[in-house]
């Protein structure tokens, strides 16, 4: 593998580390496989073993994290503490959702399971950059050090981040950059915002009881089932009227379950959802505001209930001086056209993790096949990825490492 410098229009010489044909070819084939095989969060040892093995053949020293998946790789020396790491953060765990695509060669062979958010495009993106930057290190091309970071479980609240946290991730870092795939985006273009880009999301598991009764005399018991749809119905009303309507905190209702006989007012009910919120004041806030108003509604129809509130993550803020980064590298390798504008989502995202700690910022990767009309969502068994976002974002993290020097 030997990534040159290419010319670019201007005549001028461009940035190395451009993605050589075979190793693209290889990155694809290593997309695929993962896709074939994904692991939910913690339990991605396949994947752990596969990035682990082509690092060591690239004559690095990848290490295992102690929760026993995911693992760090630093590129260069560093231990010199005037020398700032650039950190690029991939997640490597899948969802727990059926692989719906047909005709699809690689569609997972694992029942039940399928990487629908486009981690195994992160992974493969940070590993090929990776291996690209490894390159230029042996030939004193890289100006900075560069830690790769694989992280686990981001789909488990609280998140990874946390464990990869506690065990060095950040030591030593300056600066972290991540991308998140968006099927409304063209492969080949990324879409950048400063501030947040993402939302926080918590868990909500509530559980209603009542002494149960007949349907005939609901007058003499607590109706639970009504008392479990007014929650369902109110609940989201009232947390709208107490905050700021610009925060965006919303309840969200995924689950509820009630009852076994259509004569029989049951003595027991639960509800499970998210709490998502723009702004990072309004979601401190959000235990308190949700929980309060869930107590007013169950209590109106006399329910008892109980309330895990589980913490999520707060929102990906993305700093200003690392979103210029990501922007300055996508338009030295794909020019102006490379970049696009985005919205802030209500998508949740343990990247936020690390930059409560240190600057960074995440980049929106385009994965829509250019004049595709069909969005193949986030979330959903039938999403698949433009391969060649594959290439873009190797362009962008290998441009990011080599312009990083310049802009401290």
């Amino acid at each position: 593998m030997s990534p040159e410098s290419e010319a670019d229009p201007s005549g001028e010489t461009a940035l190395p580390g451009v993605l050589p044909e075979a190793l693209r070819a290889e990155l694809v084939a290593f997309r695929r496989d993962l896709h074939m095989h994904p692991e939910l969060g913690n339990q991605e040892f396949r994947t752990t073993a596969a990035i682990k093995a082509r690092l060591e053949k690239a004559g690095l020293e990848p290490r295992v994290l102690a929760v026993g998946t995911g693992l760090i790789c630093d590129i260069g020396r560093v231990d010199a503490a005037d020398v700032p790491v650039l950190a690029m953060r991939a997640d490597i765990d899948a969802l727990p959702i059926p692989d719906s695509k047909t005709e699809c060669a690689y569609r997972s062979t694992v029942p039940d399971r399928a990487h629908a958010c486009g981690h195994d495009v992160h992974t493969t993106v940070v590993l090929g950059a990776g291996l690209v930057l490894a390159e230029l290190h042996g030939r004193g091309l890289l100006p900075r050090p560069v830690r790769l970071i694989f992280q686990p479980a981001e789909e488990v609240l609280p998140g990874g981040a946390a464990d990869a946290i506690e065990d060095g991730a950040l030591d030593g870092v300056g600066r972290i950059i991540a991308v998140h795939c968006d099927p409304r985006v063209d492969a080949g273009r990324i879409g950048l915002r400063e501030g947040a880009i993402t939302s926080a999301c918590d868990r909500l598991e509530i559980s209603l009881d009542g002494p149960g009764g007949h349907t005939a005399r609901p007058h003499l018991t607590t109706d639970l089932v009504t008392a479990a749809a007014r929650v369902v119905t109110d609940v989201p009303a009232l947390v709208g009227r107490r905050v700021d309507t610009r925060a965006g905190l919303a309840v969200t209702w995924g689950r509820i379950e009630s009852g076994h006989a259509p004569n029989v007012i049951p003595q027991h009910a639960e509800l499970s959802g998210t709490v998502r919120c723009l702004d990072i004041d309004a979601w401190r806030q959000a235990p308190d505001i949700v929980v309060a108003a869930i107590d007013e509604v169950a209590n109106l129809h006399r329910a008892k209930s109980e309330i895990n509130y589980v913490r999520g993550v707060p929102p990906v803020v993305n700093d200003a001086d690392v979103t210029g980064l990501l922007r300055d590298a996508m338009v030295a390798r794909r020019g102006e056209s490379g970049v696009e504008g985005t919205e802030q989502s209500l998508g949740g995202e343990d990247f936020s993790w690390y930059l409560e700690r240190v600057p960074g910022a995440m980049a929106r990767l385009g994965v829509r096949t250019p004049g595709e009309r069909t969005v193949r969502d986030l979330h959903q068994g039938d999403f698949d990825a433009d391969e060649s976002a594959i290439t873009a974002g190797v362009d962008l993290f290998t441009a990011a490492a080599l312009l990083d020097a310049s802009t401290r």
